[in-house]
């Protein structure tokens, strides 16, 4: 196993990171002063981004930031979903045994959710992951059920994330309704060339290196062939470390990261 060889105190390059440890770009950065404007007004907000650009990263770090007295955070992917799947799964994420009618959920989670607001005081937050897979009747729906005292009232936070173009469907007419309340737009993208290179040390520091292991040419090749986004770099970078393991490299140098990426299809 390639952290004994490398003597590391622990793998890099995992997702299973604690909050508290993700890398602060400047674009993750931008993008959690986002979401803390979102959470002081409340209403709805858009984050976008490409595929392993950290949109899901972001979400957790925002939802493990948030007061638990204060919010309720229900993270929902509707990537393989139908939408009264959704509606129950929102009924249950806000506490309440789901109905059967579509017309009864509705009703369900605009109660819960005045009940959490008004009574407890508390806000619910709502994340609703892979918006670019639904269709333009569940983007009415939406509109429909986070409408609350004929649009006078945010007693919620609802954040849709998706692909970048999921921020063109909300641009067609028939999707404006949901569009013109969206209070917060967002768009990560990837990593600068010198992010990246600050990216792979600080995931090495976490693991407990105590040497150098990528040589500078390296990172430069990963950087090159991941494009700065950060699951491209993970996955790149922990092959790196197994096929230099493999070969006895005491140092990882950009022909074994060309190689590497070869067999990636990077």
């Amino acid at each position: 196993m390639f952290q004994s060889f490398y003597s590391l105190s622990s793998v890099p390059f995992r997702k299973e990171l604690e909050t508290k440890h993700f890398f602060s770009s400047q674009g993750f950065s931008e993008g959690t002063a986002r979401l803390e404007y979102l959470k002081s007004t409340r209403g709805m907000g858009v984050v976008i981004g490409e595929a392993g650009a950290g949109k899901t990263s972001l979400m957790r770090n925002f939802a493990a930031s948030l007061n638990p007295s204060l919010f309720k955070a229900i993270y929902f992917p509707l990537s393989t979903v139908t939408v009264s799947d959704f509606y129950r799964g929102l009924t249950v994420g806000l506490g309440q045994e789901p109905k059967f009618r579509k017309v009864d959920l509705f009703a369900q989670i605009q109660q819960a959710t005045l009940h959490l607001f008004h009574n407890q005081k508390m806000t619910p937050v709502f994340i609703l992951d892979e918006m670019q897979m639904v269709s333009n009747q569940f983007l009415n729906d939406i509109s429909l059920l986070f409408n609350f005292a004929m649009d006078s009232a945010n007693p919620f936070i609802l954040i849709m994330v998706g692909l970048p173009h999921f921020m063109e469907r909300l641009r067609l007419s028939h999707n404006q309704p949901l569009a013109q309340r969206v209070v917060m737009r967002y768009q990560m993208n990837s990593l600068s060339k010198d992010e990246v290179r600050h990216y792979i040390l600080h995931q090495l520091k976490l693991a407990g290196a105590l040497h150098d292991i990528f040589s500078p040419q390296a990172i430069e090749a990963i950087t090159s062939r991941s494009r700065g986004f950060p699951r491209l770099i993970n996955n790149l970078a922990t092959n790196c470390l197994l096929y230099g393991c493999a070969k006895k490299l005491e140092l990882i140098d950009d022909e074994a990261v060309f190689a590497v990426a070869s067999e990636s299809g990077l």
